[in-house]
């Protein structure tokens, strides 16, 4: 199928500019008045997101940012359909067809194993930024970054420990390390005396304005190594 206008996927959505769809059906009245007419039918942040667009000022490549909208290929169908004119049946039953291609199964199952693919491709990004961090971990103990906890869950993951930011938070509270408090998580004498965490303090004002002291545990370079080894300790025993 030939291309009547560009259209673009985001968010798993087919969306297209809203002044290519006015360009295209030749519309007479402002592009300003148009909208006005014919927008009020429709939810912002659903069928349409206001955007911009450039547009070129001469034939020396000179550009503007001028007003634009991206709309949904189902707003742009409707739209369409009120332009009583050849352009309009044209650009309707165009977007008919890409809906009808769109649910199409075989292009849902497409779209599906395409964004697993996504998914997985970011999963393995992170999991090689990680790595530097488990080709060390007999020296990290040596080192004086710290971490949050959330960011030694995604360590954990990348040594093959399932688990995530709120079942370690759990994990280290039942086992005795940590201790949660009205402002935040706190070692316990137990950890502090192992040196595997170290507390930040910052302030932050409440309703009334009076300061509240909110606390920070970051792992120690000394924590990693102790937590990532206690975990695989505990997977090879399982597994033995």
């Amino acid at each position: 199928m030939d291309q009547l206008i560009k259209v673009d996927i985001k968010n798993n959505q087919q969306v297209l500019s809203a002044r290519d769809l006015y360009n295209g059906l030749e519309i007479a009245q402002r592009f300003s008045r148009w909208v006005l007419n014919n927008f009020e039918m429709f939810e912002e942040g659903i069928d349409y997101v206001p955007c911009t667009s450039s547009t070129q000022l001469n034939q020396y490549g000179g550009t503007k940012e001028i007003d634009d909208y991206t709309i949904t290929i189902d707003m742009a169908k409707q739209l369409a359909m009120m332009v009583r004119n050849d352009n309009g049946k044209r650009y309707r039953k165009y977007f008919l067809k890409l809906e009808e291609k769109w649910n199409d199964p075989q292009e849902v199952v497409k779209r599906g194993y395409e964004i697993l693919q996504n998914e997985n491709n970011q999963l393995r990004i992170e999991n090689d930024q990680l790595k530097p961090k488990a080709l060390f971990a007999d020296t990290v103990a040596a080192s004086d970054d710290t971490i949050l906890v959330r960011d030694l869950a995604k360590f954990l993951r990348q040594n093959g420990i399932n688990i995530g930011q709120n079942r370690l938070f759990n994990w280290l509270r039942d086992k005795g390390y940590l201790l949660k408090q009205s402002n935040g998580y706190a070692p316990t004498q137990k950890a502090m005396d192992l040196e595997l965490f170290e507390v930040s303090e910052w302030t932050i004002s409440n309703n009334n304005g009076k300061p509240k002291i909110k606390l920070t545990t970051r792992v120690t370079g000394k924590g990693q190594n102790y937590f990532v080894n206690k975990f695989l300790k505990a997977k090879e025993k399982v597994e033995a």
